[in-house]
C-alpha cells in the first residue's frame, strides 16, 4: 500500500512540472512583463501600415485582436502583442 501511495505522489509531482500548451486556436499574451502598452490607435496604425483595412480592435486574453480585411479582400483576425505590437498569429476568417 505504501508503495502505491509513493508512486501516485511521484506521478502527481511529475505531472505538475509538465507545462500546459495552448491549442493552435488560442493565443494568449498573458500579463505583459513591464513596458508601456500600446493604444488601440497605435495598433490600428501598425495593422494599417501592414496593408490591412482595420474594422475593429479589441483586447482579449492580454492581446489585441484586430479584425480586418487584407489586400485580397479576405477577412482576417490578427493577434498582436500589447507592448511591442508584434504579430503573434493571423487567422483567416474568409
Amino acid at each position: 500500500m505504501r508503495k502505491i501511495i509513493t508512486i501516485t505522489a511521484a506521478s502527481l509531482m511529475l505531472a505538475a512540472t509538465i507545462p500546459a500548451y495552448a491549442s493552435d486556436d488560442s493565443v494568449s499574451c498573458g500579463q505583459s512583463a513591464g513596458g508601456q502598452q500600446l493604444s488601440i490607435q497605435d495598433i490600428t496604425a501598425k495593422a494599417t501600415a501592414m496593408g490591412y483595412d482595420v474594422r475593429k480592435v479589441e483586447r482579449d486574453d492580454g492581446c489585441f485582436e484586430v479584425y480586418a480585411t487584407g489586400k485580397n479582400g479576405n477577412r482576417v483576425e490578427i493577434y498582436m502583442n500589447p507592448v511591442t505590437g508584434a504579430v503573434l498569429k493571423i487567422k483567416n476568417k474568409s
